[in-house]
């Protein structure tokens, strides 16, 4: 009953997707969420440091020896010397990586968003204050410096051997918590002010309608199309001029048209996501389980009375073999959506069940779709 009841609800949630995306109609969209500019991105920086004023539940030492060096370190470049050979048993230190994302055009002082994780085993980072930490990026350059509270969403106590916790302990966030010291040097343009525009999805429909709609904004051919992903620009060469001009091409709405057929699977959780262009050729499917179940039972052997033998202990085991009813369902030639899976459904399929359906239709050059197991 319970399999039959999450089959019932899986295959009405599947429905419901397939209906919301059939009757959604075709909507313009902006072009800055369809491309972005070449050059302008994030940069990616990582540190390590150490977070101190924890209430007992740091890095335990005597497994975390890079704890320890890293506080000599620190304490010897604060002028405080630990002599040599001193055990030091530390609960309110933990060792933790730090990272941050550097935005586009970004300028010194500015602050910046960072998250803290722990490296070694520290039970929470709850309450404690990272230290000063330098954040680099790939180039192994300096380009901001990280320092502030943590805030640990989760929670936990413990008590008399038994413990309880909520969320995630080993890492946290700091609003603001670094500010920019080295800035990135972006040269979007060339001399002659000609810039790239990189479409998210390379396609060449979408390329073609973003070249005329920029074009048609301006009244002149200031872009034309290298790929099916990038565009060409012929922006101003004023800075001023520049951002006006870039600034009237990303608010230009443009139809992306629509996809191409795809299947995406999610092998772990079993969800399963087709676009609206997937159809199929004809093609008949037959799925049914095998069951087996094995059962053991134990049973005492007993000597004859009066005699010199021994109770022995035989088990038994009784196996039996069942196998669901598969029919062949008949999927027409060029069926949409809507018939894909109401065929499905009508097999009874669970979420498993539809990968390993998929993936034999993918195989018979049935499924006119690319199927894309995640």
């Amino acid at each position: 009953m319970t399999s039959y009841r999450y089959v019932v609800r899986f295959t009405a949630l599947l429905t419901l997707l397939v209906g919301l995306l059939l009757s959604a109609p075709a909507q313009s969209e902006r072009l800055r969420d369809l491309a972005s500019f070449a050059g302008v991105r994030d940069n990616a920086l990582v540190g390590y440091g150490l977070v101190v004023g924890l209430d007992g539940t740091g890095d335990q030492t005597m497994q975390t020896p890079f704890t320890t060096q890293s506080l000599e370190n620190m304490l010897s470049q604060l002028g405080t010397n630990v002599p040599e050979g001193t055990n030091m048993q530390v609960r309110n230190v933990a060792s933790v990586m730090v990272t941050a994302e550097l935005p586009p055009f970004s300028q010194q002082g500015q602050e910046l968003d960072v998250v803290v994780s722990s490296v070694g085993n520290a039970r929470s980072l709850r309450g404690g204050t990272l230290l000063m930490t330098p954040l680099k990026g790939a180039d192994g350059e300096v380009y901001a410096m990280a320092q502030g509270n943590l805030h640990v969403g989760g929670a936990g106590a413990e008590a008399a051997g038994s413990s309880v916790s909520i969320n995630q302990q080993a890492g946290g966030r700091i609003d603001g918590g670094a500010t920019v010291e080295r800035e990135v040097p972006l040269q979007m343009a060339g001399d002659d002010g000609v810039m790239e525009l990189e479409l998210n999805d390379a396609d060449f429909g979408t390329a073609r309608d973003v070249v005329e709609a920029i074009n048609g904004e301006f009244g002149s051919t200031v872009a034309s199309a290298v790929n099916s992903r990038v565009i060409r620009l012929q922006a101003p060469l004023s800075d001023n001029e520049r951002v006006n001009f870039l600034a009237r091409v990303e608010s230009l709405d443009v139809d992306p048209g629509e996809g191409p057929a795809k299947v995406v699977v999610n092998s772990r959780t079993g969800s399963v996501v087709l676009s609206s262009a997937v159809t199929l050729h004809r093609a008949a499917v037959a799925h049914g389980n095998l069951s087996v179940t094995i059962s053991q039972r134990f049973n005492a052997s007993q000597p004859n009375p009066f005699g010199e033998g021994e109770t022995v202990v035989t088990p038994e085991a009784d196996i039996n073999i069942e196998q669901q009813e598969a029919p062949l369902q008949y999927m027409d030639d060029s069926a949409d959506l809507v018939d894909v899976v109401n065929a499905l459904n009508t097999l009874g399929a669970t979420p498993q069940d539809l990968i390993s359906i998929l993936q034999a239709l993918k195989a018979a050059g049935a499924l006119r779709a690319e199927l894309e197991i995640i």
